[in-house]
């Protein structure tokens, strides 16, 4: 019996020091933005998808709204859902929402150093640095098309080795969009067969020493932002965010083109129409409106990185009649934003006329924000958008794609992981001519 008191005794103990634990935590400024109830330590774990947090998100804005919060363990964070909602924070009120969130994985991994993780004076340094060099090195010029055309030129042959016959397209998209980065960095290509160069591809993640001598007279200036630390990490940076994205939205364009047939064969009459066999240019994507439709539909709807990165409030913010701290982690949902009902006729569907006027000219979107938006939009949106109409367009200039002949049914939800990347599959590149 004492031993039953004693165990009660302990449960009542933990319990109360819980509650009080929970309620401290949950003290919060007035008017602070509203969210399912918290469970002590865990806060709304319980009722996370975990491996899709971005569903969960979705379905609490349908109850508590546009901005809402949500507690993850004891940390408290802010939600920002649907395009108006989105847009006024990372746009309007750009510097009140502009800091990157201080996470503890993040801070292990970079060390507040680089661009896509750093915070203050170093990001903004960095991060001029980094779209300058690009710049300089033909981000949006002929210069860098050029190697975009070379890589196409091989990875066309590479398809075709493959006869027809079904192959994963996975790994060498991502070989052929990360050698445009590699190209930039060292100044050729590398091979896709390259061991060094599969590892790279592999672990995006190890220390890589790519660039040259831009620390020249600054090696022992203690207060400078280019040492060898901080520049390995723009590398990786560069190199991780300048693959994955765009080699999963071309992966996402393949397969929904062998899905539907009849789109497709849309893409390549305007393609024959334009260029016929010639060689393709980006200047050209201004005769192609349903190409260049079909290209943002398939950002729109693979909806790559659902959460974007998180933010974080650089000072105390009244946004929407909400109170938010400075400090507080705030998540911008873009998912919400690429299917707000408000902005396309069809969210939940592949429909390119999306991007189209009523007599067939491409038309702009102001809620397209795979890229994000504001202070820390993608500083290669450039880069990415030219990477993704030449290798789409010369591959079905060339190639008709179609799913294995034993696959009768293609299943478009993604896998799970921090983008949304198409589930593993196989898929056919039959020649055209």
């Amino acid at each position: 019996m004492d031993l039953w008191l004693f165990v009660a005794t302990c449960f009542v103990l933990i319990y109360t020091l819980l509650y009080i634990l929970n309620n401290w935590n949950n003290k919060t400024t007035a008017n602070f933005p509203p969210g399912p109830k918290c469970w002590p330590l865990i806060g709304n774990l319980h009722i996370m998808n975990l491996k899709k947090p971005h569903l969960t998100y979705l379905e609490l804005a349908k109850t508590y709204g546009s901005v809402f919060s949500v507690q993850m363990g004891m940390k408290k964070m802010v939600v920002l859902a649907g395009y108006e909602t989105v847009k006024d924070a990372l746009v309007n009120h750009a510097e009140d929402f502009g800091e990157r969130a201080r996470v503890k994985i993040f801070e292990n991994m970079d060390k507040e150093m680089g661009i896509i993780l750093s915070h203050g004076d170093n990001w903004k340094v960095m991060r001029r640095f980094t779209i300058t060099t690009l710049r300089d090195f033909g981000m949006g010029k002929s210069t860098i098309e050029d190697k975009i055309v070379e890589e196409c030129t091989n990875l066309i042959e590479h398809f075709a080795s493959f006869k027809g016959k079904q192959f994963d397209d996975t790994l060498i998209m991502n070989a052929a969009v990360a050698n445009i980065i590699v190209a930039i960095l060292l100044g050729h290509r590398m091979n896709y067969e390259d061991p060094e160069f599969r590892r790279l591809l592999t672990l995006t993640n190890e220390n890589i020493h790519l660039l040259g001598s831009p620390m020249v007279a600054e090696a022992n200036n203690s207060q400078s932002y280019f040492h060898n630390d901080n520049l390995t990490r723009v590398v990786r940076n560069l190199f991780s965010a300048g693959m994955e994205t765009t080699s999963t939205t071309l992966c996402w364009g393949l397969l929904l083109m062998a899905k539907y047939q009849n789109i497709q064969e849309k893409v390549q009459e305007e393609i024959s129409r334009v260029v016929g066999s010639a060689q393709l240019s980006y200047s050209q994507r201004g005769q192609m409106p349903f190409t260049n439709a079909v290209i943002h539909e398939i950002q729109r709807f693979s909806d790559i990185l659902p959460l974007s990165l998180p933010h974080e409030t650089s000072r105390d913010v009244t946004f929407k009649g909400y109170v938010i701290p400075k400090g507080t982690c705030i998540i911008p949902l873009l998912s919400s934003v690429l299917r707000d009902k408000t902005q396309f006729e069809k969210p939940d569907e592949f429909y390119p006329n999306h991007f189209l006027d009523d007599k067939g000219n491409f038309i702009k979107k102001d809620a397209f924000m795979p890229f994000s938006a504001g202070h820390r939009v993608c500083a290669g949106e450039t880069l990415a958008r030219m990477e993704l109409f030449i290798f789409f367009t010369s591959l079905l200039q060339k190639f008709t794609f179609r799913l294995p002949p034993s696959v009768s049914y293609v299943d478009l939800s993604p896998g799970g992981g921090l983008t949304n990347a198409p589930k593993k599959h196989m898929i056919c590149a039959v020649p055209r001519f």
